[in-house]
């Protein structure tokens, strides 16, 4: 065997091995050792004990709908600092809307700020090496998030899927959306994409830092620290909260967990909002083991106006059990929804990045906030009923009558599944 076929079996055997690691992984059979009731101590106690967390219990939050909202709160944020600004997004397109945030930071760049960016080198492809030029050239720290390089096959398949901006280490934006036209304006004469982002202060934002500190640190080798990114913060409010970030270092990660806990731990009802739905075995159990003991469950996933119309096929195939368990699925008419949130019984939120898909339980780093608030969980009740209006309720018979098509491709969905 000479040295090039020698090389060419190995590079075979590699991707063999790639793709058995990447598509038949074995599932985790997820499961609470015993059910608590998400309103006792017990829960918030065992929820921070198991995610490694903190709990604070003196911080305040703002819940900003679409873009009208949080871009504005988002862009007087940069224009107001005076230290710090870092900004961590898997979606980051110099589009409209890219510009007037790349052209917000550079101008704070230029006065002074030091500003450090974090764009993922596959979810923000497009922001390419020309933009982060111009940027760098205006003094801001730019560094895309696993480039691909043939040295990191291996993790190709681990993105940032964190969306964060902290100020001056005082407040931060966390939530579902990047920062592109589709949030702002929509493109191709749709609507804009529905989401959810969530405004922090108090000593929260520490936390929030700590989370953006992680990606930066891994980039570039720079650990960050001082009070220009971790001042002293004093106490706004009284909301408990905790951070939840996960990466694929560990296969059982944080914001795994904290799904299945919150669902099995839910007395009354559950409200859940993602863009993609394509929950595991174990999750799917959990979900109907909750509506077996009473548990109103209401999921809105998006309709035809998906950005992802391969993977609402996959999502619709698991239908069938969940609507025979009671539980209700709308889908989305009026847009596309990107939103990100779960309410549970009327006094817990879990609003973040994470969606309820392998992608974002295994390959993705995420963050999320969960935040025990009856004040926040009617914030997003208010935005739940609305989104209602614009929702098609999923029947049995509706989802017995579905495509053909989507019933011959069904069976062979597993595989797009396992990515998702």
């Amino acid at each position: 065997m000479t040295y090039s076929e020698l090389l060419a079996l190995v590079g075979c055997l590699f991707i063999v091995w790639l793709v058995i690691v990447t598509l038949f992984a074995p599932h985790i059979p997820y499961t609470l050792h015993q059910r608590l009731d998400c309103r006792s101590t017990h829960f918030i106690h065992s929820l921070s004990s198991v995610m490694l967390t903190a709990v604070h219990r003196d911080s305040r939050f703002e819940v900003l709908t679409n873009a009208e909202q949080f871009y504005p709160a988002m862009l007087e944020a940069i224009s107001n600092a005076r230290h710090s600004i870092n900004m961590e997004c898997y979606i980051f397109r110099p589009d409209e809307t890219g510009r007037r945030f790349m052209r917000a930071m550079m101008e704070r760049a230029r006065a002074g700020v030091v500003v450090t960016l974090v764009v993922d080198a596959v979810g923000s492809f497009g922001f390419g090496v020309s933009a982060a030029r111009e940027m760098r050239k205006a003094g801001c720290r730019v560094e895309l998030y696993q480039r691909l390089k043939w040295y990191r096959l291996s993790r190709l398949n681990n993105r940032t899927h964190r969306e964060l901006l902290i100020v001056d280490g005082r407040v931060a934006f966390l939530g579902g959306a990047g920062v592109g036209d589709q949030w702002s304006k929509g493109e191709r004469g749709k609507r804009p994409w529905r989401d959810t982002m969530a405004r922090a202060t108090g000593p929260v934002v520490a936390s929030i830092q700590g989370v953006f500190a992680e990606n930066w640190t891994e980039c570039c080798g720079e650990i960050l620290c001082g009070p220009a990114y971790f001042p002293d913060l004093e106490k706004c409010g009284e909301t408990s909260s905790l951070i939840v970030k996960s990466s694929p270092a560990d296969r059982a990660t944080a914001c795994r967990v904290v799904f299945q806990m919150i669902v099995e731990s839910a007395s009354s009802r559950l409200r859940i909002i993602t863009p993609y739905f394509l929950p595991d075995q174990s999750l799917r159990r959990a979900l109907i083991a909750s509506a077996g003991r009473g548990v109103k469950i209401e999921i809105i996933v998006p309709g035809s106006h998906t950005d992802q119309r391969w993977v609402r096929l996959v999502s619709r195939r698991k239908y069938n059990e969940l609507l025979r368990a009671g539980i209700r699925i709308h889908e989305y008419r009026a847009g596309m929804t990107h939103a990100k949130a779960v309410c549970a019984d009327d006094l817990w939120v879990i609003l973040g990045t994470t969606n309820f898909d392998n992608r974002s339980f295994e390959h993705n780093d995420e963050v999320n906030l969960a935040i025990r608030d009856e004040e926040i969980a009617a914030r997003l009740t208010t935005d739940f009923l609305n989104d209602l209006k614009g929702c098609e309720d999923v029947t049995l018979e509706t989802w017995k009558q579905r495509p053909l098509i989507e019933k011959i491709i069904e069976p062979f969905a597993w595989i797009l599944e396992r990515q998702q």
